[in-house]
């Protein structure tokens, strides 16, 4: 996960007898459920665990086979990632790409698959593999005649944009997302992107307000054309909108993959800014933005504590959830 935001230092499916449940939840809150921890429960508690917090949506950064055994039933919908290291062989290769629908989404019956994202956060020579690894999936979904049901799309981070103050601003930087924001308008997918105020505000030297990050600014910190933005993740989420606009696809609408708030380990991390993040930015969710309001589909990261992610102490503690499955803090996934 990785996220900038510049501001000026002003302030700133049926197919041939198998049967793939459709999502049945119309709510726009998910939970992201990461793997990477040597401590954490059977798959199949962590999906009474949603279940019990009315957690309805799930993103499983691949497709384990347990916690797909699990989701069957559950009318969890699901985000179900196509590992990075597995791009350039479904790119090159349309019987891998096939085979990899057959083996983890036609296999399941019962689970409520709604987005295949083809790669996460892929930058640089490596992602010109993503949009032919989503054609060849598309096609084997399409052939699964499961193309209205499950929407091939990739999950992309914040700076793949520049410019991006103010929101109108932005553009897109890297050269493979016209193409893959064409895909997406052509077979109404959504763009998936991943969106951190906490690393926008925490790499700001001070320049972004912790309130601004927070969604508790009383008042508007950015003025962008006849809009207001009195929080940086609708600014954020604006800015990419303005960029799709910019390259031509307008019709393209964004579901935000991944968003939290660390508890500990960083600049702005406590117990009480990650709850009232993420309470916020659940509350935010049924709203959307100034450029696009209406509900905004968002996944939270994450469910637990990961204690084997790579990188800085912030990275693994961004949970809901201790591996123990006691709250790290409590929210309420019901809209207030």
């Amino acid at each position: 996960m990785a996220s900038e935001f510049a501001m000026p230092k002003i302030v700133l499916a049926l197919l041939l007898g198998t049967l793939i449940a459709m999502p049945t939840s119309v709510g726009s809150m998910g939970v992201c459920y990461g793997m990477l921890g040597d401590n954490l429960p059977e798959p199949s508690e962590v999906i009474s665990l949603y279940q019990s917090n009315g957690i309805d949506a799930m993103r499983l950064y691949n497709p384990n086979s347990d916690a797909l055994t699990a989701l069957k039933g559950t009318n969890i919908s699901l985000m179900v990632g196509v590992p990075n290291e597995e791009l350039a062989t479904l790119a090159s290769n349309a019987s891998a790409a096939a085979n990899w629908v057959h083996n983890n989404i036609l296999a399941y019956e019962g689970v409520s698959f709604k987005y295949i994202a083809v790669g996460n956060e892929l930058m640089g020579e490596n992602a010109s593999n993503i949009l032919p690894a989503m054609h060849n999936i598309h096609n084997a979904i399409t052939s699964a005649g499961l193309q209205d049901r499950i929407k091939v799309s990739t999950s992309v981070r914040f700076d793949v944009l520049s410019e991006t103050s103010p929101p109108s601003n932005a553009v897109f930087s890297s050269s493979h997302m016209g193409p893959v924001v064409q895909f997406l308008a052509n077979t109404s997918g959504p763009l998936l992107v991943n969106i951190y105020p906490y690393f926008s505000y925490a790499y700001s030297n001070g320049d972004i307000p912790l309130d601004f990050a927070l969604f508790t600014a009383p008042d508007a910190v950015v003025y962008d054309n006849e809009y207001q933005y009195n929080n940086l993740f609708d600014a954020m989420v604006d800015s990419v909108y303005y960029a799709m606009e910019k390259a031509g696809y307008s019709n393209v609408n964004i579901v935000v993959s991944e968003s939290g708030w660390p508890s500990y380990g960083g600049v702005g991390t406590t117990i009480e800014n990650a709850q009232i993040y993420n309470q916020n930015l659940i509350n935010h969710s049924a709203y959307g933005t100034p450029k696009r309001p209406g509900s905004l589909e968002t996944y939270i990261f994450a469910m637990f504590m990961e204690n084997m992610k790579t990188g800085d102490e912030v990275e693994r503690k961004f949970g809901l959830f201790y591996p123990d499955q006691s709250p790290v803090y409590t929210v309420n996934f019901n809209y207030t």
